[in-house]
């Protein structure tokens, strides 16, 4: 069974790649020579459908959201205006964190009660920097988001230890708020009991992260799972499965802002939402047999490739 979903999953990123290849440069050429574009308009919706399918299989687990995947990417290979990307980013984080965010709460993988106090002070701040996002240079945003990611991959690279951090004892406004539990370790048959501190901390970066998030339009679980593990205490697979969670409360903020500009394009949305939710199904249930070993490795590894070519979209390169 594992080596059929083995096969279908690196089936999907192989035809997806072949997609995408060649409708860039299909669209590379006709746009070169000055020629209206012969690329069938079926094989945009498609092309989206097979890339974000293999996105929501990769982004649950690694707890990154689609959005940030999504927006360097399609940017760099379909030709739609990148405020119809961002607007559209945003909305693929929304409905990848609403299919996985049900079944992570239902196995007590993401808890509630770390998730609503953080979520309620990104949701706040991802408004104006939706508002910010959408008034200043696309290359601005683009370098700043590479660096800021970038910056937490050197973070969890040195970080020795992340997958169950050693929290002695809890702070006076986690303990006020009870912000703790016990959560099943199905890859080890253990019941892991934690505890968070620095919550002050943790609430005051999230009003940064909700800020950055609407701002860039890309989600937030590129710093949701870093801020939860290394800076809050809370175990990294339960910050991954919370960050899913959260994305469905703080992207519905700044996604409003967009809607309202009228960023939101059909074309592009509705593939790429039934492309995210079909593979979060599959990225949830990865996620509750991966070790966190192998999570740790994914973040890093997501983290990256997005805010490396972020980073080169946004110096033009």
């Amino acid at each position: 069974m594992k080596k059929k979903l083995l096969g279908v999953l690196f089936g999907a990123v192989f035809i997806s790649i072949l997609v995408v290849t060649n409708s860039a440069l299909a669209a590379t050429v006709n746009l070169s020579s000055g020629a209206h574009s012969g690329t069938p308009w079926w094989v945009w919706p498609l092309s989206l459908f097979a890339l974000t399918f293999v996105m929501g299989v990769v982004a649950i687990p690694a707890g990154v959201g689609g959005g940030v995947l999504f927006v360097p990417i399609v940017s760099s290979f379909f030709p739609f205006n990148l405020d119809f990307v961002r607007g559209a980013g945003l909305m693929i984080a929304l409905s990848g964190s609403l299919a996985a965010g049900p079944g992570l709460l239902k196995r007590g993988m993401a808890d509630l009660r770390l998730a609503m106090p953080v979520a309620l002070i990104a949701s706040v701040f991802s408004i104006l920097g939706a508002v910010v996002g959408l008034a200043l240079p696309a290359k601005l945003v683009q370098i700043g988001l590479g660096a800021v990611i970038l910056a937490i991959v050197f973070v969890m690279v040195l970080a020795k230890k992340s997958e169950y951090p050693d929290v002695k004892l809890p702070d006076s406004l986690s303990i006020a708020l009870r912000i703790s539990g016990i959560y099943h370790e199905d890859s080890t048959k253990q019941d892991i009991d934690w505890k968070i501190h620095r919550t002050p901390v943790g609430l005051v970066l999230f009003s940064f992260i909700g800020f950055l998030a609407g701002m860039f339009g890309l989600g937030a679980g590129w710093a949701n799972v870093p801020v939860l593990n290394l800076v809050m205490g809370a175990p990294l697979k339960l910050s991954v499965a919370t960050s899913s969670f959260l994305l469905s409360i703080t992207d519905t903020s700044a996604a409003w802002i967009y809607i309202n500009k009228g960023a939101i394009l059909p074309l592009v949305v509705a593939p790429s939402i039934i492309g995210m939710m079909l593979g979060a199904f599959i990225g949830a249930k990865l996620l509750t047999k991966a070790k966190p070993q192998v999570i740790r490795y994914a973040v890093i590894t997501m983290l990256f490739l997005s805010g490396f070519r972020a980073l080169l979209k946004g110096f033009g390169i």
